[in-house]
């Protein structure tokens, strides 16, 4: 039976399909495997000479093989191309480096305010607070202010005071005066004076009992005693304090009224003590009120106080301000804010005052000249004696942005940009910070003026750095950490015990030869590091010049003279042990000294295995947390 056409037809499309199939897959492989080019086959891709694990990149091997860790398979470590770098640097490529969107910033000197935040309440000025008291016994007859809040003026009579010893002063003042005039035509020289030595005597004596020179010569003009006498007012003011009623008897010395004068008042402001170091006397005050809002009242530091409190933390800044109106009431609440320019170590800049010279006690005085303040007669002191420095650049704290700053406690870690015109490459630097200036940190140790941080991506530099297991923020000791990185696997002993000796060999890096004269300097930093520890420990006071002869020793290291391979642990060992001792010189407090010895004793210990010396015996020091330095 002949086949059909339509199924014949079917059969020829079946093997024209199969057709194309075959021969569109020859190509396709063809296609797949691409002839090598000349530089690929002048060049072989080299062999990789070391092996890690993927989940502990800590982990590095000489061959291929088990992780001891987890037992994973190891592979192939790439190298970055920056293999003679620091611990700390990474090189990322242009197109990484945009991706992780990394902005840096010039580090520069320069003078920035800061903004210290207060609150308080307006007081009475205690210089100008004066008291109306009995200069003699008697008893008060009638009060002429008799509630408290009346504003008085200097001289206006206040009250009035019955007293039978008046009678007896006035008239020896009388008698006196009548003796003079029977001995007017007397030759004798002797009675006159001692008749004239009595009248002055007897107006001294009602002098200082309060009488005014008027009433005393309206005593000598009428020639007859009064049993009473108005008190005045000595000062303006407004009376605070009514202590007397009508009718009272009171001694010598007994409080009638409290007048103060409130057209000047103090400010008295609460502190944190982290902002003390900005504060200065004589430096200005910024403060508004809830009587007054939008209104803005200025005043001067007068006084800081020298002892912190111990339930707020916070110390009193007195402030006097100028009140011609009278419009600040005390017990008013403010809220006050100081701009101080601070300038490097710990002073304030102020051009104002730059070579001035200012009143010890009242720093309203300010003078080009020495001399003695005009209102309590004390020498007058240098500007500069009191923490101000002048405008010039040297005098200017180092800044970077906060945003470049990874902090981790009174350090931080900030990414530096190394020149290279291949690709971006940044080192990972511990520094000491400052105090804030508002977006800014000031910069005690790690960093010089021109150098170039991280100011946007920092941490992403950071984490990069994590997963290639070297020193980071978050691991400062290497070794990774991120992930699973340092859980604990389990069965750690076993794997350890199925390595071969050379793999266990390649996991510790082989020491290095040290010349003679670098082992030397090496053990003397030990030596210098050692001591300032041992002096936590047993917590010494003053362990300040220990820390400056280990910042000393540290500085007569030759770093060139060390085998180049020790150059990346030295630049490390050098910038950890200087911030130490850098801090050492600041210890305030026992949990400084404490978290500093921690600390301390990790970078020696670090030092001590990675350079081989000292291994004579163990690392010493253990502060006493109980006691502490104070």
């Amino acid at each position: 039976m002949k086949p059909s056409k339509q199924t014949t037809r079917i059969v020829l499309i079946a093997l024209g399909l199969a057709l194309v199939a075959f021969v569109g897959g020859r190509l396709t492989s063809k296609s797949a495997t691409p002839a090598p080019s000349s530089s690929q086959a002048s060049n072989p891709k080299p062999k990789a000479s070391l092996w890690t694990c993927s989940m502990h990149p800590q982990i590095k091997m000489p061959k291929p093989g088990k992780c001891p860790l987890c037992g994973m398979n190891l592979i192939p470590l790439e190298s970055s191309g920056d293999d003679e770098g620091g611990e700390r640097e990474i090189s990322v490529s242009p197109y990484a480096a945009k991706l992780m969107e990394l902005e840096t910033y010039t580090v520069d000197r320069r003078f920035v305010s800061a903004e210290v935040r207060m609150v308080g309440t307006v007081d009475y000025d205690e210089t100008r607070v004066s008291t109306i008291s009995a200069w003699f016994p008697g008893r008060i007859d009638q009060l002429f202010v008799d509630y408290t809040g009346v504003p008085v003026n200097k001289g206006d009579h206040l009250a009035k005071l019955y007293s039978p010893e008046l009678l007896t002063a006035q008239e020896e003042l009388i008698q006196a005066i009548q003796t003079l005039e029977k001995l007017k035509n007397s030759d004798s020289t002797y009675l006159l004076e001692t008749a004239q030595k009595t009248i002055v005597a007897s107006r001294e004596k009602l002098r200082l009992w309060g009488f005014t020179a008027e009433q005393i010569a309206a005593i000598e003009k009428r020639g007859t005693p009064s049993d009473h006498m108005t008190i005045y007012s000595t000062g303006s003011g407004i009376v605070i304090h009514k202590n007397a009623q009508e009718g009272m008897y009171v001694k010598t010395g007994t409080r009638i009224y409290t007048i103060a004068d409130l057209t000047t008042v103090w400010v008295q402001l609460d502190a944190y003590e982290s902002d003390l170091d900005a504060l200065r006397y004589g430096g200005q005050i910024e403060f508004t009120t809830e009587a007054y809002p939008g209104e803005t009242f200025e005043g001067t530091i007068s006084f800081i106080d020298p002892v912190v409190s111990p339930a707020t933390r916070t110390a009193k800044v007195r402030v006097i301000v100028k009140n011609p109106t009278l419009k600040l009431k005390p017990g008013m609440f403010v809220r006050a804010i100081a701009r101080p320019i601070v300038a490097a170590n710990g002073h304030v800049m102020n051009p104002n005052l730059a070579g001035k010279w200012i009143g010890p006690m009242h720093p309203e005085v300010v003078r080009n000249e020495p001399g003695d303040c005009p209102v309590c007669g004390m020498p007058l002191v240098t500007a500069e004696s009191l923490g101000y420095v002048a405008d010039s650049e040297e005098n200017a704290p180092l800044l970077i942005p906060v945003s470049a700053a990874l902090k981790t406690g009174k350090r931080a870690i900030v990414y530096v940009q190394i020149p290279n015109d291949e690709k971006p490459t940044y080192e990972g630097r511990e520094i000491l910070l400052g105090q804030r200036l508002g977006n800014f940190y000031v910069v005690k140790r790690g960093l010089e003026a021109g150098e170039r941080v991280v100011s946007h991506g920092a941490f992403k530099l950071d984490a990069e750095l994590q997963i290639q297991a070297k020193p980071s923020m978050m691991t400062p000791e290497g070794g990774g950490g991120g992930g699973m990185a340092g859980m604990d696997m389990g069965g750690d002993d076993d794997k350890k015990e199925a390595m071969t000796d050379e793999e266990m060999a390649a996991m510790d890096t082989p020491p290095v030869q040290l010349p003679m004269a670098s082992q030397m300097q090496l053990e003397a930093v030990q030596a210098a590091a050692q001591a300032a520890l041992d002096a936590l420990a047993q917590n010494e006071r003053n362990t300040k010049p220990l820390f400056q002869t280990l910042e000393q020793t540290l500085s007569k290291v030759d770093a060139a003279a060390l085998p180049p391979a020790l150059h990346p642990l030295w630049k490390e060992a050098n910038m950890l042990l200087g911030n130490d001792a850098a801090e050492g010189q600041m210890i305030i407090s026992k949990a400084d000294a404490n978290a500093l010895a921690d600390q301390l004793r990790d970078h020696l210990k670090s030092l001590v295995e990675k350079f081989g010396i000292g291994m004579a015996e163990p690392l010493r020091g253990t502060p006493n947390k109980e006691q502490g330095t104070e």
